[in-house]
């Protein structure tokens, strides 16, 4: 079996990961980046990021982790494809497997495994996503300017997506399967007065509905069914917008990391440091508010910084 000794592994590709790739290779900490099932992350199934400094034409999400990915590689960063997949934090330094039979060694280790978007589980959402259907308001809401689309979920983040696009949308639906919303009341309030937001309450999605032909494809609507009497409706749409939650990537230190109730990992307040001194956390695996691209790589940043300083003490 080949073991590896690095003084910085890192657990993850996406915008957070590739970050902290960058600057630990800038700081000569020789790092060791495995990219996980999805190398560049969530950011890779979203057709063009316009709100990524950097791209003021917008660009491809698969494209701008691809630009990451080889600006790491340009400071000497060991790319590898592959998983973690057991890691054991009782002691430093850190020792991990990867399912190609290597054992590595590390002094400092940053978890910059990522967050998974709650699907509906529709065969036709799969079909139409990144063609009229999203998970990210906030980074797909421009494309909608003007036209009508529809957002699924009851939490703080549906009321968020919907007063978000119904800034820049005609009209928002706003599709939830009980009779009241979950979400804190003070984003109901606003959600229930916004002049452009329509409750369909007491409905599941249970189609997407659109065209296909060739490589083009756009959302015309969704199917609805009604929870207690079960009739069906369909509504016409540009988009929809799937915000039922995410599920942070935590597999590999739960019961090791301290998580909080949502299963984020905990950090220390204004750092990427958890509970375990030389791990640290970067990206949508420890950020329960933002969920952009460009504040996990923010974050990748800051764990990078962190790991160095804590290897000078």
């Amino acid at each position: 079996m080949e073991e590896l000794n690095t003084k910085c592994l890192i657990i993850g590709s996406g915008p957070a990961g590739y970050t902290a790739a960058i600057y630990s290779a800038r700081a000569n900490m020789n790092p060791i980046l495995f990219e996980g099932i999805q190398p560049g992350g969530q950011l890779t199934i979203t057709s063009v990021v316009e709100n990524f400094p950097g791209y003021p034409e917008g660009k491809p999400g698969a494209e701008i982790m691809e630009d990451m990915k080889n600006q790491a590689l340009r400071f000497g960063a060991d790319i590898r494809g592959g998983e973690i997949i057991s890691l054991d934090l009782s002691k430093r330094p850190f020792l991990c497997k990867s399912d190609d039979n290597l054992t590595i060694i590390a002094d400092t280790v940053i978890i910059a495994t990522g967050a998974t978007a709650k699907w509906l589980g529709l065969p036709s959402e799969a079909i139409f996503n990144g063609y009229g259907v999203s998970t990210c308001a906030t980074c797909d809401g421009f494309f909608y300017k003007n036209k009508t689309v529809a957002v699924i979920g009851g939490g703080d983040t549906a009321a968020e997506d919907a007063l978000y696009l119904s800034k820049l949308c005609n009209k928002v639906y706003l599709v939830h399967r009980r009779d009241q919303l979950r979400a804190s009341k003070i984003m109901q309030d606003r959600v229930l007065n916004a002049p452009n937001i329509e409750m369909v309450w007491n409905h599941v999605p249970i189609e997407i509905l659109g065209t296909v032909q060739g490589f083009s494809k756009n959302v015309t609507g969704i199917q609805l069914k009604h929870t207690q009497n079960a009739q069906e409706k369909t509504l016409t749409v540009d988009g929809v917008f799937v915000a039922i939650g995410h599920s942070p990537n935590i597999d590999l230190v739960k019961g090791q990391l301290a998580i909080d109730n949502e299963n984020y990992i905990i950090t220390e307040p204004g750092t990427s440091k958890t509970n375990i001194a030389g791990v640290f956390a970067a990206g949508d695996v420890q950020d329960r508010n933002y969920k952009q691209a460009i504040t996990a790589a923010a974050s990748g940043c800051r764990a990078a910084i962190d790991a160095e300083r804590f290897l000078q003490h």
